[in-house]
């Protein structure tokens, strides 16, 4: 288990807010806050472990402790990798909320066989939702669509469309590009699009030990053709934060960036920070 290094102050701000639009808290990693105007509250894939030291070891502070979160709708998982499903760091906000968890098959599989959530945790079965790509969810003031990903790591991404009568806000996962995403990003007309982005780094083998040349998200040329693809307004990069060895500067997007009608605006964010449709 661990300690938030920011005690309750984050899930305090996030419940405080009264949004005239929607607010989007970056929670670091790939991890998001989004509440509307009438106070839905979804959190997408929300980490606060420590990784697996040595091989991965986290950059970046813990920002909330699970249980102190008290107020949310439900969660999304993009995929089933640690880093986006992980019991202690989501199953006591199912526990302490009673709110619902939203998952391809394969996340679902983690939760309930790798983790055992339901026997870990007091949370039930009918908490858990399975999605699939062209489901489309009603939560709250929001209408989220379940879209495509593309991330040979993982074995069932997906990436969702957020839409709000303020605006629309894409939530991609650790996908790369996509043939398929022009026709995506002219489907939606994305005001907010979030994006991995990362180093390709030395990562320690799970066996040996020994370090080994590893890609796990866009390069900065792939993520700016994605969100170029997609049509962003505004593009938030995330993960770039996370690993020891694969963090990166979002700041060098700018110029991968600048030749490029989309995306209009390069917005980073670090750990913690709101942004506002």
């Amino acid at each position: 288990m661990t300690v938030s290094d920011w005690g309750d102050w984050l899930p305090r701000a996030v419940e405080d807010a009264e949004p005239d639009t929607v607010a989007v808290w970056y929670l670091g990693c790939n991890g998001f806050v989004i509440k509307g105007s009438e106070g839905t509250t979804l959190y997408v894939d929300p980490y606060v472990g420590l990784g697996d030291p040595p091989r991965t070891v986290r950059m970046i502070p813990v920002p909330f402790d699970p249980e102190d979160v008290a107020e949310v709708d439900a969660i999304l998982a993009t995929h089933e990798h640690t880093d986006h499903v992980h019991g202690p760091s989501q199953a006591p906000i199912l526990e302490n909320t009673g709110c619902d968890f939203y998952a391809p098959d394969d996340s679902l599989d983690v939760a309930f066989d790798d983790e055992e959530w339901t026997e870990n945790w007091d949370v039930s079965e009918d908490q858990f939702h399975e999605v699939a790509e062209g489901d489309t969810l009603e939560l709250g003031e929001f209408t989220v669509h379940v879209e495509f990903a593309d991330d040979s790591d993982s074995t069932h991404p997906v990436s969702y469309v957020f839409e709000h009568e303020s605006g629309t806000i894409f939530h991609g996962g650790d996908t790369k590009p996509h043939e398929d995403f022009p026709d995506l990003g002219s489907k939606y007309d994305i005001d907010l699009g979030i994006l991995a982005f990362g180093a390709i780094g030395n990562i320690p083998d799970k066996e040996t030990g020994e370090p080994v040349r590893t890609k796990w998200y866009s390069s900065e040329n792939e993520v700016v053709k994605a969100a170029s693809d997609l049509q962003f307004d505004r593009f938030v990069p995330s993960h770039w934060d996370m690993w020891k060895g694969m963090t990166s500067d979002p700041k060098v997007l700018h110029h991968h960036a600048r030749s490029y009608e989309y995306p209009k605006t390069l917005e980073v964010t670090e750990i913690g920070d709101r942004v506002d449709l």
